[in-house]
């Protein structure tokens, strides 16, 4: 990458209109991507990219540009730009002048890597995905196609900027999906599996059995074959662990980013301190789990990953928080929430490992409570308006419930609500969280995060069907 003392000249270069703070951010990542589609190696792509990005502050006003030009002429083209693009104020700090002075920290690696997956040839990576293949394959004879992928990413930075931070962190990354279709002959339904850590190919030597994983997908399209079309009406649902805390993650967590809340455009502002769930709701968004799909050494913007409490006991506690829109909300500092998608996003604040903590509520007496309501098993993705809380999250595997008891499956349901209330509704919690892995879009573009959560009661809600 650069050298610090090129560094130094770009971050005084771009302060040269009068930014009061500038950052630059260099990463380079190789990713991988092999997939096995109608029991053959359909595709084998890697990728290399490197680039920097260059934020700048004034203020309250942000500039941010970046480029895949890592010559000398290139960043110090892109550090003109990006000065000539905020309001003018020639100045140079005093302190600056000679050059920045950078104390270097060296971050403390929460999830170590054994097999790194550039090391490993293919040959090795198709026998596990073949072995997810065959897994889905011999699940049924209805099960008509699969399609199987495996990707890891190795993504490498440094954030350097003019208060004289320096550091840089190493992520790799590893996911399994499986992709299973089921068919009748009329009829096609489909199961997805997907789990993902932050560690090496080492993950299928620890708790991910890649035959399960093609199992456990073809299982679900074979449950939505067979299932009828749910009936909508408001009912009472208990949502499963794991992918269930989507749940909190699209209705509650993307309301409680500093991206909405120092806008004013969350239904959360002004609400710290105040009772905003139901009493039995603890809400963390935690990036230290070690291995966790989700979690950072760092954040983006060079701060150590924090266990922040959101909600404790039905309070809210905390918002998640970058740099600039502490700026915004006095009183507030950064709780490494700053991600990115890569260096041509300025980072924002984003969930990292996002759950809710357990309860005292048995899996029992939450199926037991519910007289005529639905079990949702497996969540799909959602879409949330996080200025009014407005949602809606597809059920992927779904079960009536009846006096108590888990009945037959349904298909075509949808949750849908409002954050706010969901919370409140949420009247019994469970004892046993699990994460389940997805990828996360906003501002700063996609990035890993865990979604998690015990069994949960929601008592009402409305459920969209046929």
């Amino acid at each position: 990458m650069l050298s610090r003392k090129l560094i130094s000249e770009v971050l005084l270069a771009a302060m040269s209109t009068g930014a009061d703070f500038a950052e630059v951010f260099l990463e380079r990542t190789l990713s991988k991507n092999i997939q096995i589609l109608e029991d053959r190696v359909h595709m084998a792509q890697g990728s290399d990219s490197s680039g920097m990005g260059l934020r700048l502050y004034k203020g309250l006003e942000t500039v941010y540009g970046s480029t895949g030009d890592l010559s000398r002429d290139g960043v110090l083209s892109l550090a003109g730009k990006v000065a000539g693009a905020l309001s003018q104020t020639v100045s140079t700090p005093a302190f600056c002048k000679g050059g920045l002075r950078f104390v270097e920290s060296i971050p403390f690696n929460i999830s170590p890597v054994r097999i790194v997956p550039s090391s490993v040839p293919n040959k090795d990576k198709i026998e596990i995905l073949r072995m997810a293949n065959d897994g889905a394959r011999s699940y049924d004879s209805a099960i008509s196609q699969v399609s199987v992928a495996l990707k890891d990413i190795d993504r490498s930075f440094v954030v350097a900027n003019s208060d004289g931070l320096y550091t840089g962190d190493r992520q790799i990354y590893t996911r399994l999906t499986v992709s299973s279709i089921a068919s009748s002959g009329t009829e096609n339904q489909a199961g997805f599996c997907g789990p993902g850590r932050q560690a090496g190919l080492e993950m299928f030597q620890s708790g991910i059995d890649p035959a399960w994983c093609g199992r456990e997908a073809s299982r679900i399209a074979m449950v939505n074959l067979k299932a009828v079309y749910c009936k909508g009406g408001t009912f009472p649902v208990a949502i499963e662990n794991g992918f269930g805390g989507v749940i909190f993650h699209e209705s509650t967590g993307h309301s409680l980013e500093a991206t909405q809340v120092a806008y004013g455009n969350s239904e959360f502002c002004s609400k710290l301190g105040q009772l905003v769930a139901n009493p039995k709701v603890t809400a963390i968004d935690d990036g230290t789990i070690p291995g966790a799909w989700g979690s950072v050494n760092i954040d983006d913007e060079g701060r150590p990953g924090q266990k922040n409490i959101l909600i404790e006991n039905g309070v809210l506690k905390s918002y998640m928080i970058d740099t600039f829109n502490a700026r915004r909300m006095e009183g507030l500092r950064p709780t490494g929430n700053a991600r990115r998608q890569n260096f041509q996003f300025a980072p924002t604040s984003r969930m990292t490992n996002t759950y809710i903590a357990p309860g005292n509520d048995s899996d029992e007496d939450i199926i037991g409570s519910i007289e005529n309501g639905i079990y949702c098993k497996k969540m799909g993705g959602g879409s949330v308006n996080p200025i009014t809380g407005a949602f809606n999250f597809a059920v992927c595997e779904g079960y009536m419930i009846r006096n108590g008891k888990i009945c037959e499956p349904v298909r075509g349901a949808t949750l849908i609500g409002k954050g706010s209330q969901v919370i409140k509704d949420m009247d019994m919690v469970g004892t046993k969280v699990d994460m389940g892995q997805g990828m996360c879009g906003s501002l700063s573009g996609s990035v890993p995060v865990n979604v998690g959560q015990p069994l949960i009661r929601v008592k009402k809600i409305t459920v969209g069907g046929r």
